[in-house]
Order: C-alpha cells, then sequence, then structure tokens
C-alpha cells in the first residue's frame, strides 16, 4: 500500500518500506506585516528594480501597500516568507483588478513548484474580478516570460517614471 503523500520533510516506515519525502514544506497563509519585512530585506533584484522604478518605493514598502491594497498571501516555505502576492480592486463596476506577485530568490530555487502552482492556482483569484491587469518592467524577462506562459495578454508598452513598463492583462477562463 502506498503512504500518504504530503509536502514534508521526514522518513515514514511503511510495514517494511522507509520512505524519504523530498522537498520543501511549503503553505500558504494571509499576509501580514512581519512578512513584509521578512521578503522585503530578501526581495529578488529584479523585484527590487521594479518596484522602485514604478513606484519609488523600497521593497519593504512596496509589500507593506500591496497588502494593505489587497486581498494578499504569503507563500511560506520551510516556515520562512519566501512570496507575496494578491488581488486587488482597479474598477469594482468593469470588474477589472490588479494581480501582483512579488518574491525572493526562493521562486527561481523551487521554479517547478512555482510554475505548477501559479498555474493551478490562477483561477482561484478571479473570485471578484473577470479581468485581472497590472504592468511589468519590460526589462524584467523573466516575468514577462512567466506571464506570457501563465497566458497573460501583452497590451501595450507604457512610460512609469521614465521607464517603459508592458500592460498585461488576464482573464476569467469559462468552461464551456
Amino acid at each position: 500500500m502506498r503512504p500518504e503523500l504530503r509536502e514534508n520533510k521526514g522518513t515514514e516506515h511503511v510495514g517494511e518500506q522507509e520512505f524519504v519525502r523530498h522537498g520543501p514544506v511549503i503553505r500558504i497563509v494571509p499576509a501580514r506585516g512581519k512578512h513584509c519585512r521578512s521578503i522585503g530585506r530578501r526581495m529578488r533584484a529584479s523585484d527590487v528594480t521594479e518596484v522602485w522604478r514604478s513606484g519609488r518605493v523600497g521593497p519593504v514598502e512596496a509589500l507593506r501597500r500591496s497588502m494593505r491594497q489587497s486581498t494578499a498571501f504569503t507563500v511560506l516555505i520551510d516556515g520562512r516568507p519566501e512570496i507575496m502576492y494578491g488581488v486587488g480592486d482597479l474598477n469594482v463596476l468593469a470588474g477589472v483588478g490588479g494581480v501582483w506577485l512579488l518574491g525572493t530568490d526562493a521562486i527561481t530555487r523551487n521554479w517547478r513548484w512555482f510554475l505548477r502552482a501559479t498555474a493551478e492556482g490562477l483561477p482561484g483569484l478571479f473570485t471578484r474580478h473577470e479581468v485581472l491587469r497590472n504592468a511589468v518592467d519590460r526589462e524584467n524577462a523573466a516575468s514577462l516570460r512567466w506571464l506570457e506562459w501563465l497566458g497573460a495578454a501583452f497590451l501595450m508598452e507604457i512610460d512609469v517614471h521614465g521607464h517603459p513598463f508592458v500592460l498585461f492583462e488576464m482573464r476569467k477562463r469559462r468552461d464551456v
């Protein structure tokens, strides 16, 4: 009989066999202020550059502002805050929300999990909105590739504080 699989470290004994589980323990929890400090101090360089160019703020303040203006969550990897994301209202009447995600280099270290989790979790972000939008720094090649992989449509290039950003949107999928 196969043992129950959990995202967990450790050894499990089943009959005469020993199963060693690999990989980090990953939990998603409501975002809290202390997560902003932890992630902000270790934020990946491309995100630090992007938040400065877009809002003229540092990483911790960018996370705090984003968290206050949205429904936000933190991804804990082995108990440590590594990623924060959320969705806020841009235009409630039109059903448009602003989606965002900022994180540490744990995204790169756990890229397989990250891709799978973001693809599987994307439909859950459309609870209040039909369309999710934001802008990404044109020089942030990894984020652009990831957004394209998720199915984002790139609408136009815009200028934000003298830097080129790309406006993108994702639409709620309708099952037929």
